[in-house]
């Protein structure tokens, strides 16, 4: 809290810092926590205790030059504490250092202010010949094979992407408590199973690569449309999850998945500027302004998506990154290669096959055969449990019963999304079509 003789506005100027630093900062500042103590729980809560510390000595004292130094510092000196006056935990956790020696953990960290992420400045923590920063250590150890599959990306977004259980659990589709009680979970079988916070060898990488592609991909899902808040975006995951995603690409360059992710993402991102109208209302794909898209970032991505479908069977990633390749190279929506973005559709559900899938696959036979043939695949959907609680399933049937002439199942489907939309924007866009 800000400290006496402090005002408002400084305070605030204060706060607004310390989220800014904690936005910034996070994963890495608990990477380092966890790879110095070996335990999750613990570095979460005195990383929280350095944020609480922060909101109350730098409204008087003024932002430190190196915020992120002096929060990593404050949360050694809390863990220290802590371990001082709890010598079980702190046995507990010697075995856990022990554990990690031997494992032959990555080299400590930098903790003066001047590394990768600490008042560098650089944000990257990756240079061409270095070793990836401790964040992409923490992603592998929350992607162990001892996890449940759907804990370890839940864990992972949870703990070094920043979203809250609620954000988590609306990725997920699944309730608050549920996705609550799978952190947990994950949090007690890494403590348990003694898993060690490293990066795996060479011969573990393309076994634990897929989990951890999964994670980056649900990082930048959230970023590209936020499942809730005042924004449609959020640039600063989106864009998070696309560092993450070239740090894999250096690290396994031989690896076609990861070309295929990381050009996804780029292909994907490239439309962010269109995306968005002057009150950041959603704008509709085939109204966006194509002169606004990234064009150096789509060249980019075009090259990644033939270096993922070359020399093999494709991978999911690559199918997706090459059906986005298709929509960047259209000029306008009619102009797309409709045909070809369902047959890639075809390939992507036997490579994973899901009822979003599925959603979209339709979407795109409405534009390809007309939007009775469309609607007909999403009512064949309407059974899917996953899909009762997903607002594009609503939004589409209704912008395709809309397109049918048959307003009043439109207006009913869009109040549907409605109730399940959880961006302002987003609902302001469906109240005006429901006025319409």
């Amino acid at each position: 809290m800000p400290g006496e003789g402090v005002s408002p506005g400084e305070g605030r100027v204060a706060a607004e810092a310390v989220e800014a630093v904690f936005r910034e900062e996070r994963g890495l500042l608990l990477a380092s926590l966890v790879r110095r103590f070996g335990d999750l729980d613990l570095a979460e809560e005195v990383t929280s205790e350095a944020i609480e510390a922060a909101l109350r000595h730098w409204p008087a004292e003024g932002v430190p030059a190196r915020p992120g130094a002096w929060l990593l510092t404050t949360a050694r000196r809390r863990a220290v504490d802590r371990l001082r006056r709890d010598r079980a935990y702190a046995a507990r956790l010697a075995v856990l250092a022990a554990d990690a020696e031997r494992a032959e953990p990555a080299p400590a960290p930098d903790v003066s202010g001047s590394g990768p992420g600490f008042g560098s400045g650089s944000g990257s923590g990756f240079g061409s010949d270095e070793l990836p920063d401790e964040r992409l250590q923490l992603f592998f150890t929350c992607a162990h094979p001892a996890l449940a599959a759907e804990d370890r990306t839940a864990l992972t977004l949870r703990c070094l992407a920043g979203l809250t259980t609620p954000e988590v659990a609306r990725a997920f589709l699944v309730p608050t408590a549920t996705m609550a009680q799978r952190i947990v979970r994950a949090k007690k079988k890494i403590r348990e199973a003694r898993i060690p916070f490293r990066v795996p060898g060479p011969d573990e990488l393309p076994g634990r690569l897929p989990g951890v592609l999964q994670v980056v991909y649900s990082v930048f899902t959230e970023g590209y449309a936020a499942s809730s808040g005042p924004r449609l975006q959020r640039l600063d995951l989106a864009e998070e999850a696309i560092r993450l995603a070239r740090i894999l690409r250096r690290l396994l360059p031989a690896e076609r998945e990861s070309a295929g992710l990381l050009a996804l993402l780029l292909l994907v991102h490239a439309r962010r500027d269109a995306r968005t109208g002057p009150e950041g209302e959603p704008v509709l794909l085939e109204d966006q302004d194509r002169g606004r898209w990234d064009r150096p970032m789509i060249e980019e991505g075009r090259a990644l998506v033939v270096r993922a479908l070359t020399g093999g069977p494709a991978g999911p990633y690559g199918v997706q990154a090459a059906i986005a390749a298709l929509h960047d190279e259209a000029a306008d929506v009619t102009a797309t290669d409709w045909p070809q973005i369902v047959a890639l559709y075809d390939v992507l559900l036997t490579l994973t096959p899901s009822p979003v899938v599925e959603l979209n696959r339709a979407v795109a036979v409405a534009m390809r055969d007309g939007p009775g043939a469309g609607l007909a695949l999403l009512d064949a959907l309407a059974g899917e449990p996953r899909l009762r609680a997903y607002p594009p399933y609503a939004v589409a049937r209704g912008d395709l019963l809309g397109r049918l002439g048959r307003d009043g199942e439109a207006a009913a489907a869009y109040r549907e999304a409605l109730e399940l939309t959880g961006t302002e924007p987003e609902r302001a866009a469906l109240r005006r079509k429901l006025g319409e």
